[in-house]
Protein backbone atom coordinates (compact mmCIF):
# COMPACT_ATOMS: atom_id res chain seq x y z
CA UNK A 1 0.00 0.00 0.00
CA UNK A 2 2.76 2.49 0.63
CA UNK A 3 4.44 2.03 -3.01
CA UNK A 4 0.52 2.53 -4.36
CA UNK A 5 0.36 5.87 -2.45
CA UNK A 6 3.60 6.98 -3.21
CA UNK A 7 2.39 6.35 -7.41
CA UNK A 8 -0.43 7.91 -6.86
CA UNK A 9 1.22 11.22 -5.16
CA UNK A 10 2.68 11.80 -8.32
CA UNK A 11 -0.46 11.89 -10.21
CA UNK A 12 -2.77 14.98 -11.29
CA UNK A 13 -5.73 14.59 -10.53
CA UNK A 14 -6.92 18.47 -11.41
CA UNK A 15 -5.71 20.77 -14.32
CA UNK A 16 -7.18 24.24 -14.67
CA UNK A 17 -4.72 27.30 -15.48
CA UNK A 18 -6.32 31.34 -13.99
CA UNK A 19 -5.27 34.22 -16.25
CA UNK A 20 -3.92 36.48 -14.29
CA UNK A 21 -1.98 39.11 -17.03
CA UNK A 22 -3.85 40.70 -19.78
CA UNK A 23 -0.94 39.31 -22.26
CA UNK A 24 -0.23 36.03 -22.05
CA UNK A 25 -1.22 34.36 -25.21
CA UNK A 26 -0.19 30.90 -24.56
CA UNK A 27 0.69 28.80 -20.69
CA UNK A 28 2.17 25.70 -20.37
CA UNK A 29 0.97 24.17 -17.52
CA UNK A 30 3.57 23.01 -14.75
CA UNK A 31 3.21 18.97 -14.70
CA UNK A 32 6.45 19.59 -11.29
CA UNK A 33 7.68 15.75 -12.85
CA UNK A 34 3.65 14.36 -12.38
CA UNK A 35 2.14 12.61 -14.40
CA UNK A 36 -2.06 12.98 -15.46
CA UNK A 37 -4.31 10.70 -13.61
CA UNK A 38 -7.03 8.30 -15.63
CA UNK A 39 -10.52 10.01 -14.38
CA UNK A 40 -8.40 13.75 -13.39
CA UNK A 41 -10.74 16.62 -14.03
CA UNK A 42 -9.83 19.34 -16.62
CA UNK A 43 -11.44 22.53 -16.69
CA UNK A 44 -11.18 25.24 -19.34
CA UNK A 45 -12.72 28.51 -19.12
CA UNK A 46 -14.62 30.79 -21.30
CA UNK A 47 -11.92 32.43 -23.35
CA UNK A 48 -9.39 29.46 -23.06
CA UNK A 49 -8.71 26.38 -24.80
CA UNK A 50 -6.45 23.63 -23.86
CA UNK A 51 -3.94 22.17 -26.08
CA UNK A 52 -3.10 18.24 -25.23
CA UNK A 53 0.64 17.19 -26.73
CA UNK A 54 1.98 13.72 -26.71
CA UNK A 55 5.51 13.10 -26.81
CA UNK A 56 5.43 15.89 -29.23
CA UNK A 57 2.91 15.31 -31.31
CA UNK A 58 -0.75 16.74 -30.88
CA UNK A 59 -3.41 14.93 -29.34
CA UNK A 60 -6.58 16.87 -28.53
CA UNK A 61 -7.98 19.99 -28.07
CA UNK A 62 -10.55 21.16 -25.30
CA UNK A 63 -12.97 24.01 -25.61
CA UNK A 64 -14.46 25.77 -22.73
CA UNK A 65 -16.13 23.51 -19.84
CA UNK A 66 -15.39 20.64 -17.30
CA UNK A 67 -14.06 16.89 -18.43
CA UNK A 68 -13.18 14.04 -17.00
CA UNK A 69 -9.93 12.43 -19.13
CA UNK A 70 -10.61 9.21 -20.11
CA UNK A 71 -9.59 7.21 -23.59
CA UNK A 72 -12.96 7.56 -24.00
CA UNK A 73 -13.20 10.72 -24.54
CA UNK A 74 -10.08 11.61 -26.41
CA UNK A 75 -10.15 9.30 -29.12
CA UNK A 76 -7.41 10.98 -30.83
CA UNK A 77 -4.84 10.31 -27.85
CA UNK A 78 -6.20 6.45 -28.38
CA UNK A 79 -4.81 5.76 -31.87
CA UNK A 80 -1.74 7.20 -30.77
CA UNK A 81 -0.80 5.21 -27.84
CA UNK A 82 -2.38 1.70 -26.70
CA UNK A 83 -2.75 2.09 -22.91
CA UNK A 84 -2.11 -1.73 -21.30
CA UNK A 85 0.51 -0.57 -18.49
CA UNK A 86 0.88 2.36 -16.28
CA UNK A 87 -0.19 3.21 -12.86
CA UNK A 88 -3.86 4.90 -13.46
CA UNK A 89 -2.05 7.52 -16.30
CA UNK A 90 -3.61 7.41 -19.76
CA UNK A 91 -0.29 8.77 -20.66
CA UNK A 92 2.83 11.12 -20.44
CA UNK A 93 1.85 14.76 -22.19
CA UNK A 94 2.10 18.57 -21.98
CA UNK A 95 -0.58 21.12 -21.61
CA UNK A 96 -1.57 24.16 -23.11
CA UNK A 97 -3.73 26.51 -21.86
CA UNK A 98 -4.49 28.84 -25.24
CA UNK A 99 -6.38 32.18 -24.57
CA UNK A 100 -9.07 32.61 -27.55
CA UNK A 101 -10.05 36.39 -25.82
CA UNK A 102 -10.08 39.22 -28.20
CA UNK A 103 -6.02 41.43 -27.02
CA UNK A 104 -7.79 45.13 -27.39
CA UNK A 105 -5.93 48.26 -27.99
CA UNK A 106 -2.51 47.04 -30.13
CA UNK A 107 -1.33 49.93 -31.17
CA UNK A 108 0.56 49.98 -34.69
CA UNK A 109 2.49 52.49 -36.78
CA UNK A 110 4.30 53.37 -39.76
CA UNK A 111 7.70 53.31 -39.09
CA UNK A 112 8.72 54.40 -42.28
CA UNK A 113 6.84 57.21 -44.64
CA UNK A 114 4.42 54.85 -47.35
CA UNK A 115 4.92 56.43 -50.85
CA UNK A 116 1.42 57.78 -53.41
CA UNK A 117 1.55 59.68 -56.08
CA UNK A 118 -1.39 62.23 -55.33
CA UNK A 119 -3.10 63.83 -58.33
CA UNK A 120 -2.77 67.48 -56.80
CA UNK A 121 0.44 67.31 -54.51
CA UNK A 122 2.17 64.35 -57.02
CA UNK A 123 4.54 62.14 -54.86
CA UNK A 124 3.95 62.51 -51.05
CA UNK A 125 4.83 60.42 -48.43
CA UNK A 126 2.35 59.49 -45.44
CA UNK A 127 2.68 58.60 -42.24
CA UNK A 128 -0.67 56.21 -40.18
CA UNK A 129 -0.83 54.94 -36.93
CA UNK A 130 -4.31 53.68 -35.36
CA UNK A 131 -5.03 50.70 -33.23
CA UNK A 132 -6.30 46.87 -33.86
CA UNK A 133 -7.48 43.90 -31.93
CA UNK A 134 -6.96 40.54 -32.48
CA UNK A 135 -7.62 36.76 -31.50
CA UNK A 136 -6.23 33.02 -31.91
CA UNK A 137 -9.03 31.93 -33.80
CA UNK A 138 -7.33 28.52 -34.29
CA UNK A 139 -4.96 26.79 -31.21
CA UNK A 140 -3.92 23.70 -32.89
CA UNK A 141 -2.36 26.12 -35.77
CA UNK A 142 -1.14 28.31 -33.79
CA UNK A 143 0.59 25.54 -31.76
CA UNK A 144 2.12 24.32 -35.18
CA UNK A 145 2.90 27.28 -36.57
CA UNK A 146 3.69 30.03 -33.83
CA UNK A 147 4.45 29.38 -30.04
CA UNK A 148 5.73 25.38 -30.53
CA UNK A 149 6.92 24.08 -27.37
CA UNK A 150 7.83 27.21 -25.39
CA UNK A 151 6.63 27.28 -21.66
CA UNK A 152 4.88 30.85 -22.28
CA UNK A 153 4.27 33.37 -24.82
CA UNK A 154 2.92 36.72 -24.87
CA UNK A 155 1.43 39.14 -27.37
CA UNK A 156 4.86 40.50 -28.03
CA UNK A 157 5.76 37.40 -29.88
CA UNK A 158 3.03 38.35 -32.72
CA UNK A 159 2.66 41.81 -32.43
CA UNK A 160 5.41 42.55 -34.75
CA UNK A 161 4.37 40.37 -37.32
CA UNK A 162 0.83 41.76 -37.65
CA UNK A 163 1.43 45.38 -37.38
CA UNK A 164 4.21 44.10 -40.81
CA UNK A 165 0.69 42.83 -42.46
CA UNK A 166 -0.88 45.45 -41.67
CA UNK A 167 1.24 48.43 -43.16
CA UNK A 168 1.54 46.59 -45.86
CA UNK A 169 -1.89 46.19 -46.57
CA UNK A 170 -3.03 49.54 -45.56
CA UNK A 171 -0.30 50.63 -48.24
CA UNK A 172 -1.67 48.61 -50.72
CA UNK A 173 -5.01 50.19 -49.49
CA UNK A 174 -4.05 53.89 -50.09
CA UNK A 175 -2.15 53.32 -53.79
CA UNK A 176 -5.41 51.18 -55.10
CA UNK A 177 -7.92 53.56 -53.95
CA UNK A 178 -6.08 56.33 -55.77
CA UNK A 179 -8.06 58.60 -52.68
CA UNK A 180 -6.65 62.08 -52.96
CA UNK A 181 -4.76 63.40 -50.31
CA UNK A 182 -7.18 66.13 -49.13
CA UNK A 183 -9.84 63.61 -49.02
CA UNK A 184 -8.53 60.84 -46.52
CA UNK A 185 -9.58 61.65 -43.34
CA UNK A 186 -13.06 61.69 -44.93
CA UNK A 187 -12.29 57.65 -45.68
CA UNK A 188 -10.57 56.13 -42.84
CA UNK A 189 -13.49 53.69 -42.07
CA UNK A 190 -13.12 52.26 -45.50
CA UNK A 191 -9.80 52.06 -45.66
CA UNK A 192 -9.86 50.27 -42.42
CA UNK A 193 -12.27 48.01 -43.76
CA UNK A 194 -10.25 47.59 -46.77
CA UNK A 195 -6.96 46.63 -44.67
CA UNK A 196 -9.02 44.19 -41.99
CA UNK A 197 -10.00 42.14 -45.38
CA UNK A 198 -6.79 41.99 -46.39
CA UNK A 199 -4.44 41.18 -43.53
CA UNK A 200 -7.02 38.43 -42.08
CA UNK A 201 -6.15 35.30 -45.06
CA UNK A 202 -2.77 36.17 -44.25
CA UNK A 203 -3.57 35.82 -40.65
CA UNK A 204 -5.77 32.22 -41.22
CA UNK A 205 -2.78 30.70 -41.65
CA UNK A 206 -1.14 31.49 -38.36
CA UNK A 207 -4.11 30.73 -36.50
CA UNK A 208 -4.91 34.48 -35.62
CA UNK A 209 -7.56 36.63 -36.58
CA UNK A 210 -7.79 40.21 -36.89
CA UNK A 211 -11.27 41.39 -35.01
CA UNK A 212 -11.19 45.26 -35.56
CA UNK A 213 -8.53 47.33 -37.01
CA UNK A 214 -9.15 51.54 -36.47
CA UNK A 215 -7.13 54.47 -38.78
CA UNK A 216 -6.47 57.19 -36.22
CA UNK A 217 -4.69 59.39 -38.52
CA UNK A 218 -2.99 59.91 -41.61
CA UNK A 219 -0.68 62.78 -41.44
CA UNK A 220 0.84 64.20 -44.73
CA UNK A 221 4.86 65.62 -45.08
CA UNK A 222 5.54 69.21 -43.12
CA UNK A 223 6.05 70.84 -46.48
CA UNK A 224 2.25 69.75 -47.63
CA UNK A 225 0.88 70.63 -44.66
CA UNK A 226 1.89 74.38 -44.79
CA UNK A 227 1.33 74.58 -48.45
CA UNK A 228 -2.33 73.32 -47.15
CA UNK A 229 -2.02 75.72 -44.50
CA UNK A 230 -1.04 78.84 -46.66
CA UNK A 231 -4.07 78.04 -48.95
CA UNK A 232 -6.51 77.76 -46.77
CA UNK A 233 -5.12 81.00 -45.06
CA UNK A 234 -5.95 82.56 -48.71
CA UNK A 235 -9.44 81.31 -48.46
CA UNK A 236 -10.34 82.62 -44.87
CA UNK A 237 -8.68 86.48 -45.90
CA UNK A 238 -10.95 86.67 -49.26
CA UNK A 239 -9.41 90.01 -50.55
CA UNK A 240 -6.03 90.48 -49.94
CA UNK A 241 -5.83 94.27 -50.73
CA UNK A 242 -7.91 94.82 -47.94
CA UNK A 243 -5.60 92.43 -45.62
CA UNK A 244 -2.74 93.83 -46.48
CA UNK A 245 -4.08 97.52 -45.22
CA UNK A 246 -5.37 96.42 -42.08
CA UNK A 247 -1.78 94.51 -41.75
CA UNK A 248 -0.13 97.83 -42.68
CA UNK A 249 -2.30 99.85 -40.04
CA UNK A 250 -1.55 97.53 -37.36
CA UNK A 251 1.78 97.53 -37.89
CA UNK A 252 1.97 101.50 -37.64
CA UNK A 253 -0.01 101.11 -34.16
CA UNK A 254 2.64 99.15 -33.00
CA UNK A 255 5.39 100.36 -34.31
CA UNK A 256 3.48 103.78 -32.21
CA UNK A 257 3.30 101.98 -29.21
CA UNK A 258 6.85 100.95 -29.22
CA UNK A 259 8.21 104.08 -29.72
CA UNK A 260 8.60 105.34 -26.40
CA UNK A 261 10.92 102.69 -25.36
CA UNK A 262 12.62 101.84 -28.72
CA UNK A 263 14.86 104.92 -29.35
CA UNK A 264 15.57 105.84 -32.50
CA UNK A 265 14.99 102.17 -33.72
CA UNK A 266 11.02 102.44 -32.92
CA UNK A 267 10.74 105.52 -34.81
CA UNK A 268 12.19 104.04 -38.10
CA UNK A 269 9.93 101.01 -37.97
CA UNK A 270 7.09 103.82 -37.16
CA UNK A 271 8.30 106.15 -40.55
CA UNK A 272 9.05 103.04 -42.37
CA UNK A 273 5.74 101.69 -41.61
CA UNK A 274 3.79 104.99 -41.94
CA UNK A 275 5.80 105.35 -45.25
CA UNK A 276 4.31 101.89 -46.66
CA UNK A 277 0.83 102.83 -45.66
CA UNK A 278 0.82 106.09 -47.11
CA UNK A 279 2.02 104.26 -50.33
CA UNK A 280 -0.30 101.56 -50.66
CA UNK A 281 -3.48 104.23 -49.66
CA UNK A 282 -2.12 105.82 -52.85
CA UNK A 283 -1.67 102.96 -54.90
CA UNK A 284 -5.34 102.09 -53.74
CA UNK A 285 -6.79 105.65 -54.41
CA UNK A 286 -4.93 106.09 -58.00
CA UNK A 287 -6.47 102.35 -58.89
CA UNK A 288 -10.21 104.19 -58.01
CA UNK A 289 -11.94 106.16 -60.92
CA UNK A 290 -12.50 109.91 -59.79
CA UNK A 291 -16.11 111.28 -59.23
CA UNK A 292 -17.17 113.28 -61.85
CA UNK A 293 -17.80 116.94 -60.48
CA UNK A 294 -21.37 117.49 -60.03
CA UNK A 295 -22.91 120.64 -62.60
CA UNK A 296 -23.91 123.58 -61.01
CA UNK A 297 -27.79 124.43 -61.64
CA UNK A 298 -27.21 127.91 -62.93
CA UNK A 299 -23.90 128.96 -63.82
CA UNK A 300 -23.47 132.23 -64.93
CA UNK A 301 -21.45 133.07 -68.09
CA UNK A 302 -18.33 134.66 -67.74
CA UNK A 303 -18.98 138.58 -68.07
CA UNK A 304 -18.70 139.95 -71.95
CA UNK A 305 -15.71 142.49 -71.82
CA UNK A 306 -15.22 146.23 -73.95
CA UNK A 307 -12.42 148.18 -74.42
CA UNK A 308 -12.47 152.01 -73.17
CA UNK A 309 -13.02 154.76 -75.11
CA UNK A 310 -10.38 156.74 -74.00
CA UNK A 311 -7.42 154.45 -72.81
CA UNK A 312 -8.22 151.16 -74.29
CA UNK A 313 -8.20 149.24 -71.21
CA UNK A 314 -10.51 146.21 -71.37
CA UNK A 315 -13.54 146.75 -68.79
CA UNK A 316 -17.15 145.26 -68.33
CA UNK A 317 -19.63 145.78 -70.93
CA UNK A 318 -21.85 148.21 -69.68
CA UNK A 319 -19.83 149.61 -67.50
CA UNK A 320 -20.18 153.76 -67.02
CA UNK A 321 -16.42 154.65 -65.75
CA UNK A 322 -13.81 152.64 -67.12
CA UNK A 323 -11.49 151.78 -63.79
CA UNK A 324 -8.02 152.30 -65.56
CA UNK A 325 -8.52 155.80 -66.50
CA UNK A 326 -11.69 156.73 -64.97
CA UNK A 327 -13.32 157.99 -68.24
CA UNK A 328 -16.78 158.21 -68.82
CA UNK A 329 -18.28 155.48 -71.35
CA UNK A 330 -20.79 155.55 -73.96
CA UNK A 331 -24.56 156.01 -73.08
CA UNK A 332 -25.57 152.06 -74.29
CA UNK A 333 -27.20 149.77 -72.15
CA UNK A 334 -25.67 145.89 -72.06
CA UNK A 335 -27.50 142.76 -71.09
CA UNK A 336 -25.94 142.17 -67.26
CA UNK A 337 -26.59 138.50 -68.20
CA UNK A 338 -24.89 137.29 -72.02
CA UNK A 339 -23.54 141.05 -72.16
CA UNK A 340 -25.52 141.79 -75.39
CA UNK A 341 -26.21 145.82 -76.31
CA UNK A 342 -29.65 146.63 -75.32
CA UNK A 343 -31.73 149.83 -75.42
CA UNK A 344 -31.58 152.07 -72.25
CA UNK A 345 -34.97 151.00 -69.51
CA UNK A 346 -34.82 147.74 -71.30
CA UNK A 347 -36.51 145.61 -68.28
CA UNK A 348 -35.62 142.01 -70.28
CA UNK A 349 -32.83 141.63 -72.70
CA UNK A 350 -34.23 140.23 -76.01
CA UNK A 351 -31.56 138.13 -76.41
CA UNK A 352 -31.46 135.82 -72.82
CA UNK A 353 -34.52 136.60 -71.21
CA UNK A 354 -32.15 138.23 -68.14
CA UNK A 355 -33.94 140.21 -66.14
CA UNK A 356 -32.63 143.72 -66.27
Amino acid sequence: MGILNMLRGQLIDVIEWSDNSTKTMVHKYDMNGKEIMMGAQLTVRESQAAVFVNEGQLADVFGPGRYELQTSNMPILTALKSWKYGFNSPFKSDVYFVNTKQFLDMKWGTSNPVMMRDAEFGMIRLRAFGIYSFKVSDPSAFLKEVFGTNAMMTVEGVEGQIKRQIVSSLSDAIAESKIPALDLAANYEELGTYALNAVNPKLAALGLTLCSFVVENISLPEEVEKAMDKRTSMGVLGNLDHYAKYQAAEAMREAANNQGGGGMAGMGVGMGAGAAMGQMFAQSFAQQPAAPAAPTASAAPAAAMTACVSCGAQITKGAKFCPECGAKQNAAAYCSACGAEIAPGTKFCPECGAKQ
